[in-house]
């Protein structure tokens, strides 16, 4: 997703009419890019309740109200796009359970790190829809791990357009290009094929209910050049540091892309004024990890070590404190990108300490700061915070 150079005035007016068609409005007064409701875009289907990339966790976000549905997608041998959060499907399919795949356990490079595991790319159609998908998050439920397929990207988009006849409002497909050098070097590019896709159904213009993201800055600038859907730039970073910034250690820190050629830019230059302005060039709007937005920072006592401030033994989100807002999304609408950062998720445990357990009170704070949308992996509450 990413890309496109319009004036700021027409592109302000395409954008409203292309977010109202897709679960936006302009019936209420709203801090975001154009005055329209935020949307809710379910991150990976319903990864909150159900396995991760599923077509029935697709269909469940959209009847808890999602807007859009994110589908990650990367390549089997035979070039068929396939919903997957990485190349890697240890952790998200049962692939370490079956026998007559244990041969096809291997390391491989992946943005310049070492990983362990089995590879979509080692595959083919037939026999990824031989495995199951799980919940990767071992907190999470696991009664439902082992039942659901893989889905293609094409029996993704058949979905959104099965739902969008069934409840009588436009659901729009949000996928994200996974790891497009990895894929390059593979001889399996997803560009190309994403655009394919979408160009038999249609999805070619600027107003198609369809949002191509990437972390990767050059795939997008490729992308511009050869559709007119709506672009954006992901932002993400390696973790948060006690007092709030993010630390810009490799392999998330910098675009991969930008890490091979040599470029020192990590992704805080990306969301300066100019790092800003650059998108605008190629991309519509920008998906930045959450605290690049509003920061959160531990209380360290007088030994330097972070307070426990919960005393529940752990140093988790819990035991961090919200702080002002950053510069990032006012210079953003500035610029004229819309902002949807990621991920909201509702375990207590993943919320501020000032939200008391409460994921309303997170979205709440971020629809009052003005994003546009939020990935959500409980699209229910991201809802039920924006509409009541």
């Amino acid at each position: 997703m990413r890309t496109r150079l319009v004036s700021p005035l027409l592109a302000s007016a395409l954008v409203a009419a292309s977010l109202a068609a897709c679960g936006g409005s302009d019936d209420s007064a709203w801090n975001t890019l154009n005055g329209d409701k935020p949307l809710v875009i379910g991150h990976r289907g319903a990864a909150g309740y159900l396995p991760d990339h599923t077509l029935e966790g697709y269909r469940r976000a959209v009847e808890m109200g999602a807007d859009f549905i994110e589908p990650d997608l990367v390549a089997t041998k035979d070039g068929v796009l396939v919903a997957r959060h990485e190349p890697n499907i240890v952790a998200t399919t049962d692939v370490k359970d079956r026998a007559e795949f244990a041969k096809r356990k291997r390391k491989a490079m992946v943005d310049g790190f070492e990983e362990e595991g089995w590879f979509v790319s080692d595959f083919t159609l037939a026999e990824l829809k031989t495995l199951r998908a799980v919940q990767p998050l071992s907190d999470r439920d696991q009664r439902y791990n082992g039942q659901f397929q893989i889905p293609t990207f094409e029996e993704v988009l058949t979905l959104a357009e099965t739902e969008s006849k069934r409840t009588g409002r436009t659901i729009g497909v949000y996928p994200e290009t996974k790891h497009p050098t990895y894929h390059q070097r593979l001889g399996l590019p997803l560009e190309d094929r994403l655009l394919d896709a979408l160009a038999k159904r249609g999805l070619t213009k600027k107003s198609s209910p369809v949002i191509i993201q990437s972390f990767e800055t050059g795939n997008l600038k490729y992308l511009r050049g050869k559709t007119a859907v709506r672009l954006v730039q992901l932002v993400d970073g390696y973790d948060i540091h006690p007092d709030g910034s993010i630390d810009f250690s490799l392999p998330w820190g910098q675009p991969y892309d930008l890490t091979v050629a040599g470029d020192k830019r990590n992704y805080g230059a990306l969301l300066t004024p100019a790092g800003l302005a650059d998108i605008k060039k190629y991309a519509d709007g920008i998906g930045p990890w959450k605290p690049y937005l509003i920061p959160t920072r531990l209380t360290l006592g007088a030994d330097g070590k972070p307070v426990d401030l919960n005393g529940d033994g752990a140093i988790d989100e819990r035991d961090r404190r919200v702080m002002p807002a950053t510069s990032v999304l006012a210079n953003a609408h500035k610029t004229g990108l819309f902002v949807h950062p990621y991920t909201f998720r509702s375990e207590a445990k993943r919320l501020a300490a000032d939200d008391k357990g409460d994921p309303k009170a997170e979205y709440r704070r971020f629809y009052e700061l003005g994003v546009d949308g939020v990935f959500s992996d409980f699209a229910d509450h991201a809802k039920a915070a924006r509409d009541n």
